[in-house]
This record gives structure tokens, C-alpha cells and sequence, in this order.
């Protein structure tokens, strides 16, 4: 589906530059305010992982849907990841995996793990670089065409770009394009600081999620490691109580998309939708 051809940024320029015009024929200081405004969107709009100000962003499905989505970002790891699939198939669910490709290059078992039990991946970046929206042009596009390029050794090709810290800009709408990724972010998160505040974490993601949800949680070693039992024991909880109610759907299936392709390692060939080893429609 094509998107608008201005993103809300340029909407809100446009629109700030009009009023700007208008004013200054009032008092020359005026336009002061709308420009100001429009400055202030700027600055704080990248933070706001809801918020599409300069793309395209879909961080939840409509709450007509009556289920919820499960992510975990910031994996592989050794630690952890062994852990979250055993739990996701205890209670038999299914998740996407928003992978760094430095950690994954690093750890390819854990990926194969990962799409062996059915689960999807996504695209995280290939360190995590926070300041990555920062970058020029050309490092944000190298960084995804990185992880793209090393996820499709395992034969896929995600379709989804979870930013670092869930941070958009500007210069992000140009990278994706090439990549032909779509921005998906989350609508409930446990703030747990990447695992460093795991203390009551099935509870406050439990009291927060509603339907249509994109859950984000964190496939890290907790901060201290010493936190790894109380960790498990918090997400086992979670993830009981999620599949209790019967609420937890494959992202694809959540937002009507694909979330990766298989790689048919053929230039030129177009790849299948592949979800829970299934074919998906986008």
C-alpha cells in the first residue's frame, strides 16, 4: 500500500510556514510561534514510537482485532534466547524476533533455532548505534543493508525495521525504501529498561496491553545476571497468562502482512511470503 505522498513533517511545515506568512502581516514577531511549534515537533516527534512524523510507522493493529502481537528485540543471545523459545513453545505461541546483525552473525544457531520453530524476524539494526537516525544518508542505508544482507545467509529476507530505541527521522523514509522495509514499532512495552528492571514485569505488561497490541520485550541478559531466574520465572508467568486467554497471534497474521520472505538465492526471483513456515499474504 502506497503511503502519503507528504509525510506528517511536511504537512506540518507547510502548514507552519502558511501561518508564518499570515501572521507576519499581524506583527512581525509573530510567526515566531508557528515556526517554533513546528521546531518543537521535530525535536520530540523522533522519540515517539507511535508517532509517524516523517514516515510511515505502524505500531499496533486495530483494536478490533481482539489479539495481541509478541516481539523481542535486542537478540540473539546465549543467555536468553534458548530460554524465550522454550517458553514460546511450552505455551505454543509464536513471536517475531527483531535481531541485531552483529549479534546475530555472531550466534548463528540461535537464528536457525529461532526459524526452526516457526518464529519470524525482523530487522534491528546492525549494532543498536541509539544515535543511528543521526547518521548520514548513506550510514543509516549501509547499517540496514548489513543486517538485510547477513539475515539472508538463513535464507529469508525480513520485511519489518524495528529503529533502535524505537527512533525514527528523517533521514530513515530513504534507507527503508532501498531496503523496501516497513518501520513497525510497539504500543506496550513493560519499560524494563533492556532487562534491567525485570522485577514485576508480567504484571505490568498484563495491566497495560489491549487488544491490538504490539508487545515489545527484550531478548537480553538481565541487568545483573544474577536477575536471570527472577527474569524467566516473570516471562513464564507472562506468557502463561497471554496463552491462557488466547490473545497472542503471529505478527503477520496481527497486521495483515508479511513480516519476512523466503530467499529464493535467485537475482530477480521474487520471494514467497514465509510466516510460521507458512505462506502469508502481505
Amino acid at each position: 500500500m502506497q503511503g502519503p505522498r507528504f509525510s506528517r513533517a511536511e504537512q506540518c511545515g507547510f502548514l507552519a510556514l502558511g501561518l508564518a506568512l499570515v501572521m507576519a502581516w499581524i506583527h512581525p514577531l509573530l510567526p515566531l510561534i508557528p515556526l517554533l511549534f513546528f521546531l518543537l515537533c521535530c525535536l520530540v516527534a523522533p522519540f515517539l514510537p507511535g508517532y509517524g512524523f516523517y514516515l510511515a510507522i505502524t505500531h499496533r493493529a486495530p483494536a478490533k482485532t481482539k489479539r495481541v502481537g509478541l516481539s523481542f528485540d535486542d537478540g540473539p543471545s546465549a543467555a536468553t534466547t534458548p530460554v524465550v523459545l522454550e517458553l514460546l513453545a511450552r505455551y505454543q505461541l509464536q513471536a517475531t524476533f527483531f535481531l541485531i546483525g552483529e549479534k546475530a552473525a555472531a550466534a548463528p544457531e540461535l537464528v536457525r533455532a529461532i526459524l526452526e520453530q516457526g518464529h519470524t524476524i525482523g530487522n534491528h539494526s546492525w549494532r543498536h548505534d541509539p544515535l543511528l537516525m543521526l547518521r548520514s544518508p548513506a550510514t543509516i542505508c549501509q547499517d540496514l543493508r548489513a543486517t538485510q544482507e547477513l539475515l539472508a545467509r538463513f535464507a529469508i529476507r525480513p520485511l519489518l525495521f524495528r529503529p533502535p530505541a524505537g527512533i525514527t527521522g528523517p533521514r530513515l523514509r530513504q534507507a527503508l525504501a532501498r531496503e523496501q522495509l516497513t518501520t513497525v514499532t510497539f504500543s506496550c512495552r513493560a519499560l524494563d529498561r533492556g532487562n534491567r528492571q525485570v522485577r514485576d514485569l508480567a504484571r505490568r505488561i498484563l495491566s497495560r496491553v489491549r487488544p491490538g497490541d504490539i508487545i515489545m520485550l527484550h531478548d537480553l541478559p538481565p541487568q545483573p545476571e544474577e536477575l536471570l531466574p527472577l527474569w524467566q520465572q516473570e516471562l513464564e508467568q507472562l506468557l502463561a497468562s497471554l496463552a491462557s486467554q488466547q490473545r497472542v497471534v503471529p505478527l503477520d497474521e496481527l497486521l495483515g502482512r508479511a513480516v519476512m520472505e523466503s530467499n529464493c538465492g535467485a537475482e530477480g526471483k521474487t520471494a514467497a511470503p514465509l510466516a510460521k513456515g507458512r505462506a502469508s499474504g502481505l
